[in-house]
């Protein structure tokens, strides 16, 4: 048997519970694979020792990150996540150990951000855009709306100089405006973009389980929710924003889906699990200690075990955690396998392979046609900045190729001593004409 060892394991001390009632949650129904949740749901103060123990010693790299998700793990309290960081500290040894905190906000005052800032935790902050996008799925159980508290968190980080990145779930509500959602994002101060489209299929009857969002799988009749965005105006979300992007902010403004096509283009790791050619040693971690292969894989088949009888390095050696992960390139269809963009592609999250290919093969990916229109509208300059990086100068220099080339094609006229039409600042001679 092949040893791994490191994993990435995402820890929901507080399950599935959460402050908010996002129509769109897929982790909400998760209650129902264990009922006795409802009045016992946090982590017990050994499940979470044990916890901190395996996952370090899981790990023979010198680096350990946690990373803490939900529902809305601020619900557990500032007392647990203090006791957390004792715990790592007990047990670190000589190993470098950093946190990873996804939230919703709206628990976020100055003693969580004076916590985050004293043990440097890198804060992901879950928000869909301007308050009309945020609010339309992103409320409370009452309904009320709550993007003005997470507007208030981001203040508070911002004055305590925490670091902070976001998170925005792409519905088929804000999708329809990818200016003005990156534009608000930038302008919030956000320098490091992820966009996690929503795609989720609503069963017509509730498994064996209780649950009705169901995995690619689930071969019985189930449609595709109201809230999921469509293939191709995903592909057209990416694209737009791309275009804005590129024509000012690269190296300056970070978007996960771009770093990582062009990290393909570079022959390199794309960093994210879903343009990865196999998948797996990514866990979640149930509140009550049990590990499964995904966070989008929360269903019994892909229960690994529990970490109060098999430790997490001995799960992250089971040749189911193996199976799962090379399944993601053994599965592929053959439209996916002769694809021109595989190597950036890579038939992309395996929870969205319940489409039909072109060939006739179920397994396809949702979002093929998007991919497909991404790959295609960005290939040029993804090709130009993979080759400023390999003649050792910065990707962003592709900001300056292309003043220069608009400069050309309008046979814009400046003297050398004049200011530099880019806006540097500097002579035009000391600039883009060098």
């Amino acid at each position: 048997m092949s040893t791994f060892t490191q994993c990435h394991v995402m820890a929901k001390p507080s399950s599935a519970v959460c402050n908010l009632s996002c129509d769109y949650c897929f982790y909400l129904e998760k209650e129902n694979l264990y009922p006795e949740r409802k009045t016992r749901w946090k982590m017990s103060d050994e499940t979470l020792e044990l916890y901190v123990k395996q996952y370090i010693e899981a790990h023979d790299t010198q680096e350990v990150e946690f990373a803490w998700q939900g529902g809305e793990p601020t619900l557990m309290g500032l007392d647990f996540f203090r006791q957390a960081v004792a715990l790592q500290e007990k047990y670190k040894g000589t190993k470098t150990i950093r946190n990873a905190f996804q939230t919703n906000g709206l628990l976020i005052d100055d003693a969580w951000c004076e916590f985050f800032k004293q043990h440097q935790f890198l804060i992901g902050i879950s928000i869909d855009g301007p308050a009309k996008f945020h609010d339309h799925y992103r409320v409370s159980r009452s309904g009320a709306t709550s993007h003005e508290k997470v507007m208030a968190a981001i203040s508070l980080m911002k004055k305590h100089g925490v670091e902070f990145n976001t998170l925005t779930v792409l519905n088929n509500e804000n999708v329809q405006h990818p200016e003005e959602v990156y534009d608000f994002l930038v302008g919030i101060g956000s320098q490091f973009l992820q966009f996690i489209p929503i795609v989720e299929r609503c069963a017509q009857e509730a498994t064996e389980d209780g649950l009705y969002l169901i995995s690619p799988e689930h071969d019985q009749t189930a449609k595709v929710t109201k809230w999921s965005v469509p293939a191709a105006a995903y592909g057209e979300f990416l694209n737009r924003v791309f275009d804005r992007w590129v024509q000012k902010d690269v190296g300056r403004i970070f978007v996960n889906t771009f770093d990582a096509t062009l990290a393909a283009w570079c022959n390199e790791a794309p960093g994210i699990c879903v343009q990865s050619e196999t998948c797996g040693r990514a866990f979640a971690l149930e509140s009550n200690g049990d590990l499964y292969n995904c966070d989008h894989f929360v269903y019994p088949e892909h229960r690994l075990g529990n970490l109060h009888d098999t430790t997490i390095r001995e799960m992250n050696q089971l040749e189911a955690a193996t199976e799962f992960g090379m399944a993601k390139k053994t599965s592929l269809t053959k439209q996916c396998q002769s694809c021109e963009f595989r190597f950036a592609c890579h038939g992309g999250c395996p929870k969205h392979r319940f489409n039909v290919a072109s060939t006739g093969e179920p397994g396809h990916s949702y979002f093929c046609a998007g991919y497909k229109a991404f790959f295609a509208h960005t290939a040029a300059k993804m090709q130009q900045m993979r080759d400023l990086l390999q003649r050792g100068r910065p990707a962003s220099d592709i900001i300056y190729l292309q003043l220069q080339q608009q400069m050309t094609a309008t046979q814009f006229s400046v003297g050398r001593n004049s200011p530099c039409p880019c806006g540097s600042g500097k002579k035009y001679k000391r600039c883009c004409a060098a």
